[in-house]
């Protein structure tokens, strides 16, 4: 008997078969590695709900760097940590040219120069003392207008610090307009902006507010998307892709596949997603406690993130899964 003709099986019999017809590859040149720099550590310290998350002194992040550089990470996404004395009301150490950000933003330019895409975290919440990522009117909202003026100057000063790249993350309507005029006004037409589009008030980001230190009470539920909306994330998209957006983005990932690939269907830009500190954070706290295999999970699941459409993601593993995929093909 012949039946069946058709057998699938055949190209999944050995390793070497699925490696030959793979459909979604993962790649280090597409990963970007978040970075965390504290000010006024001289060591780097282990985010308890991070495991192997660092707070960065600014040696370690230049050590940091160097090894995602030499494993081939596609990208260094900063943020920096300012002790609470540096927190105010408007976020002003973000502008600081001697701020904590800025100054880890010419650490990682004369460390790694143009051999990855450096980028900074373009918000105000890890430098305001409520914690918002705007400026509060008299009413306790945040204050739209007014803190595009804000990230206007922070975009300035990041790409006076040589950043190749910007992030605008605070989902502030109109940011990415204000912030390429402001670059090219400034005579930095050639800073990148990464979009984060479509950035949800969800609950997985939790381990990264202790990994910045963050003083909000309450959400950002005014002024971050609602996880139950999708057509509302391409309007967001259009939006910034009109204004200029070079990257447009999806924060959190895994929660919202289906975003990611009702956008990648949208348009011609590149997209990416951040998979963010809570996904990363119940992957370690499985693993740890023996119930799956660390190491096939992490790489699945930013398979998945792939396969859905996001050219680049953003992830705290992106030095190991490069340095794993290097010794896998």
């Amino acid at each position: 008997m012949s039946f069946p003709d058709v057998r699938p099986r055949r190209l999944r019999r050995s390793p070497a078969m699925r490696r030959l017809v793979e459909e979604t590859r993962l790649a280090p040149a597409e990963m970007i590695l978040p970075l965390f720099l504290k000010e006024g550590l001289t060591e780097p310290r282990e985010i308890s709900s991070l495991p192997g998350v660092m707070q960065h002194s600014r040696d370690s992040l230049r050590k940091a760097a160097h090894e995602a550089v030499s494993a081939g990470v596609g990208g260094l996404m900063l943020f920096g940590v300012p002790t609470s004395e540096h927190k105010d009301a408007t976020g002003s150490a973000g502008l600081d040219p001697e701020g904590i950000l800025n100054v880890g933003l010419r650490d990682l330019i004369a460390e790694v120069g143009d051999s990855t895409v450096v980028m900074g975290d373009l918000c105000l919440d890890e430098f305001t003392s409520h914690g918002h990522c705007g400026v509060l009117a008299d009413d306790g909202s945040v204050d739209n207008d007014a803190t595009l003026e804000i990230y206007a100057e922070m975009a300035v000063a990041q790409a006076d610090a040589g950043v190749h790249m910007v992030g605008p993350s605070g989902m502030m309507d109109g940011q990415i307009g204000v912030v390429r005029k402001a670059l090219d006004k400034a005579g930095y037409q050639d800073v990148a902006v990464l979009a984060y589009s479509a950035k949800y008030a969800g609950a997985f980001y939790g381990p990264f507010r202790e990994a910045v230190e963050s003083t909000l009470q309450g959400d950002r539920r005014q002024y971050q998307q609602d996880p139950p909306n999708l057509r509302e994330a391409l309007r967001e998209v259009d939006l910034d892709v009109a204004e200029g957006a070079d990257i447009v983005m999806v924060k959190p990932a895994l929660p919202y596949l289906d975003v990611i690939a009702a956008i990648r269907e949208r348009v011609t830009v590149p997209v990416a997603a951040y998979q963010v500190s809570g996904e990363y954070a119940m992957v370690e706290a499985a693993a740890r406690n023996g119930w799956i295999d660390r190491e096939r999970v992490m790489l699945e699941s930013l398979t998945s993130i792939k396969r859905a459409g996001a050219q680049i993601t953003l992830t705290y593993w992106a030095t190991e899964v490069a340095q794993l995929l290097r010794n896998r093909y």
